[in-house]
């Protein structure tokens, strides 16, 4: 959602350094997955600037794309945040990551049955799939997504959610109007505060 494969590439790089800070400062295992999340959103980037370069279409770059941004990360999330959470939280935390199960499930039936294309719109790239109930699907990915970090009991999770879900708003704004995406300064923006989160935890017991 980049408006170039040379700005995916870069955006995707700084991530992922971002990343394996965040990775070789954690200090309880339980907080390596969420900590693990910008390497993801830096691989992310970069298999996008790989659509850029195959001119959209419905290529193997197109599929990792939709797999990674739509199943995976319906669950990856969640459970990272039950993972790091604290105790008190993780019943509930437990239910939204069931909806992500679930939610996944049905995004990679979706992505299984139909054809995945891209289109290049623009500074934009347009992701095209064929989901039978898109609403409650939709619904379920950003309870399973934004809801875990606004339930996670962690204050500086809370302020990741809350940036989550207005720049979620912002991203879909921008690329409806087909302007250049905010996607990549906001993943950038999401893994520094992740790495701010990981220089605050304690170290565990």
């Amino acid at each position: 959602m980049c408006w170039s494969a040379t700005a995916d590439l870069v955006a995707g790089a700084g991530v992922t350094a971002v990343g394996l800070a965040c990775v070789t400062r954690v200090r309880g295992v339980r907080d390596l997955p969420l900590a693990a999340l910008p390497l993801l959103l830096g691989a992310h980037q970069v298999v996008e600037a790989m659509v850029w370069d195959a001119g959209g279409g419905s290529g193997p770059a197109t599929v990792v794309w939709a797999v990674i941004a739509l199943p995976l990360l319906a669950v990856w999330v969640p459970a990272g945040v039950w993972c790091a959470a604290p105790p008190r939280a993780r019943r509930r935390l437990g239910a939204v990551l069931a909806v992500g199960v679930v939610t996944a499930a049905g995004l990679a039936y979706g992505l299984a049955v139909g054809p995945v294309t891209a289109e290049i719109r623009g500074h934009t790239i347009g992701y095209v799939t064929d989901l039978s109930h898109p609403v409650p699907l939709i619904a379920g990915y950003l309870l399973a997504t934004v809801g875990s970090l606004l339930l996670s009991g962690d204050r500086r999770l809370l302020t990741l959610g809350v940036f989550v879900a207005v720049g979620a708003l912002v991203c879909w704004a921008l690329w409806r109007l087909e302007f250049v995406s905010t996607w990549c300064a906001f993943a950038a923006v999401c893994s520094v505060l992740l790495l701010g989160w990981v220089r605050a935890r304690p170290a565990p017991r």
